[in-house]
């Protein structure tokens, strides 16, 4: 449980320095371009751990995996591209203040979730650290108007609608990722390549479509974001084979809070002490869970 909590810990920074270097050095780029070329890189930064850590005799074979397996890697691997072109789309249709807290919400979906397919067990201190966790993050990508209006106006609002649907398509990859890792045992080594590239090739016709000119310059920046992307995928993954998705999920979430902290100190963006009340949340929400 404590490796899995640190790794969660590890997982929200490295994935909250990765979205402030979006923000900074990647503005202009579609972000099906952004997350191809990235991801391409990951798994080549990646390879020489899969290479050497996951042997042919140690791969999972199709009749262990079996149908039911293979749907799950499937699902997981398409409900991640799937989450990631939604959110974009309920971004072309509703502006970002509005949008991106009701994204946010992915682990309201998880618990539910874990609780009711995979009869996950949780305490009632745990329970109420991933609602703390979960209130940081919504809090930390909040930008005007009263707390509560993205959720008064949801009912009515195609973008909340969408934002919702993305979370929801996250959620499912967070459960999805807990049980190719704990229940099928899938090397973590072999699961992070499959779903990178996974997502590289759902995404793929969509960015090539999009494909704009002039990226060599920008290269050695895409290489260095493949490198973290690397990264965070395994942390992440050490994170869900280790703990529930319930509790691995609102922590690594608290990326967002990584984020908007490190855009306020280095970008000396708006509304900081917002943010501060939202890092105070997710500290004693993961506080919470590991009691």
């Amino acid at each position: 449980m404590e490796h899995g909590l640190l790794s969660a810990v590890a997982a929200a920074f490295v994935w909250g320095g990765y979205l402030f270097a979006l923000k900074r050095y990647f503005d202009g780029y579609p972000a099906t371009v952004l997350t191809v070329l990235v991801n391409a890189f990951a798994i080549l930064w990646y390879l020489p751990l899969t290479l050497t850590r996951v042997s042919p005799g140690g791969m999972p074979t199709a009749g262990e995996v079996g149908p039911s397996g293979a749907g799950v890697l499937v699902v997981t691997v398409v409900a991640t591209a799937a989450a990631f072109v939604i959110f974009l789309r309920a971004l072309a249709v509703g502006e970002v203040s509005y949008v991106a807290p009701i994204n946010k919400l992915v682990p309201v979906f998880v618990l539910p979730l874990e609780v009711g397919i995979l009869q996950q067990a949780l305490d009632s201190l745990e329970v109420a650290g991933v609602l703390v966790a979960t209130t940081a993050v919504y809090v930390a990508n909040y930008r005007q108007g009263a707390l509560l209006d993205p959720l008064r106006r949801a009912a009515e609002s195609r973008a909340a609608q969408l934002a919702l649907l993305s979370a929801a398509c996250y959620a499912v990859s967070d459960l999805g990722k807990r049980v190719v890792l704990q229940e099928m045992n899938v090397p973590i080594e072999l699961w992070v390549p499959t779903l990178l590239f996974g997502v590289l090739i759902v995404l793929l016709p969509s960015a090539l479509r999009a494909w704009p000119a002039g990226l060599l310059s920008d290269l050695p920046k895409f290489v260095l974001a493949g490198g973290l992307v690397a990264v965070g995928e395994h942390v992440t993954s050490l994170a869900f084979a280790a703990i529930p998705a319930s509790i691995a999920s609102p922590i690594i979430n608290t990326q967002a809070v990584v984020a908007v902290l490190l855009g306020g100190i280095v970008l000396r963006e708006a509304q900081f002490r917002v943010r501060l009340v939202a890092a105070g949340l997710a500290v004693a929400g993961v506080t919470l869970i590991a009691v």
